[in-house]
């Protein structure tokens, strides 16, 4: 287990901006900072990242917390693998308190903690091969070198080699402990009938680890050096608990910093694109693993940019391939260029003739908007004829089709219209039927069924003012916990005490109860915190990682809105900060208050007119004379 000496110098070191930076695209907002929802589909930003008080705060999903309770959101982590993320980040050494671990706690270990681990022990087998085999250095980095890359592009890809024996990864892994059934769900061992030692999937290949956005290894993708074997040529890992080709990128976790600080992606198709990229000096790319590219590959992207240049070959293959990533990219909101390259190269031959600052203002200079790339393509296909022309134009405002936004799709018709010199009234009924083709394409492909619109009886929605109260005396103790705060009792003496011990003497009056099940935690462990003379108030609770209690904190300690600066008006009012006394006796009146009348109704409730309730009226009279002297309290507390 991780000491709790390291995890204190993890929280007192990470900074929430820096890691959450990593994976949102954050803008200043005053003292804070802004940016879409990771967790979230939206249009205006509402996830909010406060540098002072080390949390952030998703409006729109309720979501909250501190850096490791993002990591673990965002990354499915558990808390001891958020910690050792963060520390790795910012070369924190992690301290352990020693002990074996036990049958049972190797029991406990999920198959999702496995794959995880097994991934590593492969990854660290396939490098061990390459720089450090005869075999690995004569095949699988010569190959490398041929392609021109340095030993330090190779490392930082973490490229690898598997050896020609059939089971030589399989084989090691055994010998490590690991056991047949998790080599087969990893997919990196195949046991069939005739070889009961097992296969290794990527014998005789190349090896490119395939990354989490966090940087943790999640499968493979492999490619075949021998001309003469009937095989694939390139081979991926298969689809398991921690691998879907469809929601990864390869190169994300290299390339994200350099993807926000541009603002701008560059998509290419294959590894080598990427690696040969990064290794000419422009990092802001990545690929989408030699698949069709996805929904969930795009939001990835969005969450950094929203800014797309897609790099293809010159090919039919990839001409075709960018149609596809056009419209799919439109239809998630993206800004869309696109280029070509010329015949013969791709992004990896064209880094590796020409120098970044040529690469670079190539890519600026020549990639189109995709108006002007689907024209130049389309319209060269359809020559002089007039029905293939018309074709070319219907093609082109299918992708305007795909724009959501009004405003754009407005401008990129006027584009049309005038490049094509057609009406931006014919062009404008052409969009109408094309929508309504889309709309067919996205039910087609839709995996749930389209909700229908239904008419409903308006409900009245009821508040209870006692939750309300509770809620907000709760998050008084999580914001103002330890302030001392001077009072008077009955004789006129002044006397201190901290918001919570007042807070919670009110609590314990009158027998009573929480009602939110949210609150009981937090109050309890308040409780548990006087018994034991210690104040726990708003971070405390981060560090018991509990997803609810998170939340929870995160949206009382929050400020989601700022005021602006009224002084240079003459214009002044006070904080909340400033008027937590006032504050705390307000809200506990008007909590009791609420709690009378609540016994009140609940006493009326009981009442049956064929017994004697004296007793329960000279109740009711006390309760209605105690709510009046509270009224009064509150009125002058006003």
């Amino acid at each position: 287990m991780i000491s709790k000496q390291t995890i204190d110098k993890i929280f007192s070191t990470i900074r929430v901006e820096e890691i959450i930076g990593e994976y949102v695209q954050l803008k200043r907002a005053g003292s804070n900072f802004k940016g879409l929802s990771p967790f979230h589909e939206e249009k205006t930003a509402s996830f909010v990242v406060s540098p002072s008080k080390q949390i952030w705060k998703d409006f729109s999903s309720g979501k909250g917390g501190t850096a490791i309770s993002f990591l673990m959101e965002i990354e499915n982590f558990t808390y001891p693998e958020a910690l050792r993320h963060a520390a790795k980040k910012y070369g924190i050494e992690i301290e352990e308190n020693l002990q074996e671990q036990t049958e049972e706690q190797k029991a406990s270990q999920t198959e999702r903690d496995m794959l995880y681990k097994i991934h590593e022990v492969a990854n660290h087998f396939h490098q061990e091969q390459l720089f450090e085999t005869e075999e690995g250095k004569n095949i699988g980095l010569a190959y490398f070198k041929e392609r021109e890359l340095r030993d330090s592009i190779i490392r930082k890809f973490q490229l690898g080699y598997s050896p020609e024996k059939k089971n030589a990864f399989t084989e090691y892994a055994v010998e490590k402990g690991y056991s047949r059934e998790i080599l087969e769900s990893s997919g990196l061992s195949i046991f069939p009938d005739n070889a009961p030692g097992g296969i290794d999937r990527f014998r005789e290949r190349v090896v490119f680890p395939i990354h989490s956005f966090s940087g943790r290894v999640l499968g493979f993708g492999a490619r075949v050096l021998k001309n003469n074997i009937k095989t694939a040529k390139y081979l991926n890992s298969p689809e398991t608990e921690i691998y879907h080709k469809s929601a990864v990128l390869y190169g994300l976790n290299h390339s994200k910093q350099a993807i926000s600080k541009n603002n701008l992606c560059l998509l290419v198709e294959g590894y080598m694109d990427v690696i040969a990229l990064h290794q000419s000096g422009i990092e802001n790319v990545v690929s989408s693993s030699g698949t069709s590219l996805t929904t969930e590959q795009i939001k990835l992207i969005k969450r950094l940019t929203e800014n797309v240049t897609i790099l293809f070959d010159g090919d039919a293959a990839g001409i075709k391939a960018s149609f596809r990533s056009i419209d799919m990219l439109l239809s998630e909101g993206m800004n869309i260029r696109v280029l070509l390259f010329p015949d013969g190269d791709d992004p990896d031959s064209f880094a590796r003739k020409h120098p970044q600052e040529y690469v670079e203002n190539y890519i600026k200079t020549e990639a189109n908007d995709f108006i002007n790339f689907k024209s130049e393509i389309l319209l060269k296909e359809a020559g002089s004829d007039s029905i293939k022309k018309a074709e070319a134009i219907r093609d082109i405002v299918k992708s305007v089709a795909f724009v959501s936004n009004a405003l754009k799709q407005e401008v990129y018709l006027k584009e049309i219209s005038t490049k094509f010199g057609l009406s931006e009234q014919s062009l404008s009924n052409e969009l109408g039927v094309q929508k309504q083709v889309t709309q067919h394409i996205y039910k087609a492909e839709s995996p749930k069924p389209q909700p229908k619109l239904e008419l409903v009886e308006e409900t009245a929605l009821t508040v209870n003012p006692l939750l309300v109260l509770e809620e907000k005396l709760v998050e008084l103790m999580l914001k103002y916990g330890d302030q001392i705060l001077a009072r008077k009792n009955e004789e006129g003496e002044t006397y201190e005490i901290t918001v919570i011990e007042e807070i919670m003497a009110h609590l314990d009056e009158d027998g009573y109860e929480i009602l939110s099940p949210v609150n009981v935690k937090i109050v309890k462990e308040i409780s548990d915190g006087i018994a034991q003379n210690e104040l726990r108030s708003g971070k405390f609770f981060f560090s018991l990682m509990d997803e609810e209690l998170t939340g929870t904190v995160a949206n009382a300690l929050f400020e989601q809105y700022e005021n602006s600066d009224w002084g240079k008006h003459n214009i002044f009012f006070s904080r909340e900060d400033e008027v937590v006394p006032k504050l705390v006796k307000d809200v506990m009146i008007r909590h009791k208050r609420e709690y009378v009348v609540k016994m009140i109704t609940e006493i009326k409730n009981s009442l049956q007119d064929d017994t004697d309730n004296t007793d329960n009226y000279m109740k009711i009279v006390k309760l209605n004379e105690l709510r009046k002297e509270m009224d009064a309290e509150v009125y002058r507390i006003l």
